[in-house]
């Protein structure tokens, strides 16, 4: 390295040091016994969480000093490599978005942490363009489609007959065939420590101890989990000067989580019930964004034909440290916010000429306003080019030619094709 890469390295490094200690869901979730005295009250009592049960929970590191160090390093960025230097501009957003989490942290059980997670991953509210429809529109536009399919008995899923066990091995030998040389490093095992069924970390993929699977299941692991965020990270940590590519702030969990829907979509991985998951949770958010309780989130969900446990699992991810009362954590938001905003990229990129920009969204964390950046410092040899990528991304005709035919079909009139077709269909 020369003495500039030198300095990007250094810096970057630091941040990557910096947030090690932040870990977002484990300071934000609710222990086993909030749950298990919900259950035991039959699901009739507000669950007793309340400032106070954050403040009995401490942060596991000094916010205060991690706070002053990401400050500290944004101030060298600006000292060593200037205002308007693009790697410099990508890594000082990055320190103001991990302070912004500190600060949410912070600020556990009041009104703070909702209005500073609004911030970071969005609302419900908002729209995607001047003009268009917003995420809720989109959970409630979801739905009503998949109301209309719900009673086909042939798109039932498939029972769910497969232990954890069975998952972590069915998982472990898929993940073997993608990542070759890679495969004694990435672990799938079972963990009774997470909240959702499947869970990724750098090098590996944690599965529920109780929950159940079948073969689709396993598949959309595979994909979302597997292909997409452990192949970014493994990507990130492949990156010689850029190390902070290896690590995710909120901006890049929304084009992480819509890039792995993407490729459960263009796959073939995703189901209508896969689907109705992730419109519950942008609906659930809606509710509470207008006022909705805690009880009244729960209440929804049984509505929706889960059994009582899976109500509270479901309404407590959406309260995550909040207060039952209080404003929603918006995080659950990124899966269908980022689909959409992932998908109108690869859309333009292809209609423009541009698809060498589209794999460099597997190189790392990355975030769409950053895409531009990132072909800029590939150019210059600071970042390269992705070592795991997805087929779909790797010989991009297929997903070009869908793209064409789905920017013209963009300019049709649905509802003039539905009164066209009403008497064939």
């Amino acid at each position: 390295m020369d003495d500039y890469q030198r300095t990007i390295r250094t810096l970057s490094d630091r941040i990557v040091l910096a947030q090690a200690p932040i870990r977002v869901l484990d300071a934000v979730k609710w222990d086993d016994s909030i749950r298990q005295d919900f259950l035991k009250a039959k699901g009739k009592e507000m669950p007793a969480v309340s400032r106070d049960y954050y403040l009995s929970r401490p942060l596991s590191f000094d916010s205060s000093a991690v706070k002053s160090e990401f400050q500290h390093i944004e101030r060298d960025i600006t000292r060593q490599l200037g205002q308007f230097n693009p790697v410099g501009q990508i890594m000082r957003r990055m320190c103001k978005e991990y302070r912004m989490v500190v600060r949410m942290l912070e600020a556990r059980g009041t009104e703070d942490f909702g209005l500073i997670s609004q911030e970071l991953y969005g609302a419900a509210s908002d729209a995607f363009h001047a003009g268009d429809p917003t995420l809720s529109d989109l959970g409630r536009m979801m739905s009503d489609y998949l109301d209309n399919i719900d009673g086909r008995g042939d798109l039932k899923d498939e029972a769910k007959n497969l232990t954890a066990k069975d998952a972590v091995n069915l998982l472990q030998t898929r993940l073997n065939k993608v990542f070759g040389e890679c495969e004694d490093t990435i672990r799938v095992f079972e963990s009774d420590g997470i909240v959702a069924d499947a869970a990724a970390g750098a090098d590996y993929i944690k599965i529920r101890t109780d929950a159940k699977f079948n073969e689709r299941d396993v598949r959309a692991l595979e994909v979302h989990e597997g292909l997409v965020h452990v192949g970014t990270t493994l990507n990130g940590l492949n990156q010689p000067i850029c190390t902070f590519l290896s690590k995710g702030p909120p901006s890049s969990t929304v084009t992480q989580e819509g890039l792995a829907i993407l490729m459960e979509v263009i796959t073939f991985a995703s189901y209508p019930s896969r689907l109705r998951k992730l419109t519950n949770r942008t609906r659930a958010i809606h509710m509470v964004e207008e006022g909705a309780d805690f009880m009244q989130v729960y209440q929804f969900f049984r509505e929706q034909g889960f059994e009582m446990p899976e109500s509270y699992g479901n309404a407590s991810r959406v309260f995550r440290g909040s207060v039952p009362n209080g404003l929603p954590f918006t995080k659950d938001l990124s899966y269908l916010k980022g689909f959409i905003m992932v998908y109108n990229y690869i859309q333009l990129a292809v209609r423009k000429g541009k698809l060498e920009q589209i794999p460099l969204l597997f190189c790392g964390k990355t975030t769409l306003e950053d895409m531009r950046t990132l072909r800029q410092l590939v150019d210059e040899g600071l970042v390269v080019a992705p070592k795991y990528l997805p087929d779909q991304f790797r010989d991009l005709n297929a997903l070009s030619a869908w793209m064409c035919f789905s920017n013209f079909l963009n300019h049709l009139s649905l509802d003039r094709i539905e009164a066209d077709y009403s008497n064939i269909l």
